[in-house]
């Protein structure tokens, strides 16, 4: 599974791109919407952050902001950390491990986002792998 490239995890995922000036409550609201926990703000196509839940709750609700009107680019980590979807899904698992944070944006050469893996994908790939050994298990005690 960690052998597998990272555009093989997104290719089915659905992710969210918006315009650094969109008010944190549109992002919010638009992620809640699509059931996601991070959208990424790119300006002209190009990646320039990332927001996530815990960006929403510690730096704007946190911090007292109006999430009404304040733009998005005022909470959202800058330059975030990218891979490509050629590298291994392991390779991406590594570097949010090692960086610690939960969510890593997949860019084209330049730097258009194209997905995004986050630390629930692992667990989902996890999860498929458990299944398929159970039923394997279930298999053979029926064979025996």
């Amino acid at each position: 599974m960690p052998e597998r490239p990272i555009q093989q995890v997104i290719h089915a995922h659905c992710f969210l791109v918006v315009a650094p000036d969109t008010p944190v409550l549109d992002v919010v609201c638009q992620m809640a919407k699509a059931r996601l926990s991070a959208a990424l703000i790119a300006e002209h196509g190009v990646l320039t952050g990332i927001f996530t839940e815990q960006d929403a709750t510690f730096r704007v609700l946190g911090a007292g902001l109006d999430a009404k009107t304040t733009p998005v680019s005022e909470a959202m980590t800058h330059n975030p950390i990218t891979s490509t979807p050629h590298h291994p899904f392991g390779h991406a698992l590594h570097m949010m491990y090692e960086g610690g944070f939960r969510h890593l944006p997949i860019v084209d050469a330049n730097r258009k986002p194209v997905g995004m893996v986050s630390s629930k994908d692992a667990l989902s790939l996890e999860a498929v792998q458990l299944q398929k050994e159970l039923v394997r298990r279930e298999e053979i005690t029926v064979i025996l």
